[in-house]
């Protein structure tokens, strides 16, 4: 992804602790600068998948589409 940078955030929500095992998650911004990138991984999901995924997710996320240096649209779960 062109365009955002990766940090982490805590996570506080005792079910995604629970879930997880862990304290603190990765979580990507968008900067707009076209030098900074975030490498990863598409998955073809089904939609009762993605709404899983859209409830598991806190309110320290939002998900939007973005364009891949692929050409490739996918969501991405960005900070809120």
């Amino acid at each position: 992804m062109t365009g955002y940078v990766q940090h982490w955030v805590a996570i506080t929500d005792p079910e995604v602790l629970k879930t997880s095992g862990k304290a603190e998650h990765p979580i990507v911004y968008a900067r707009y600068d076209p030098q900074d990138e975030v490498h990863g991984t598409v998955f073809e999901i089904s939609q009762k998948e993605l709404h899983a995924a859209d409830s598991y997710e806190v309110a320290d996320y939002k998900r939007v589409s973005v364009l891949l240096k692929s050409g490739v649209h996918a969501w991405v779960y960005i900070k809120a």
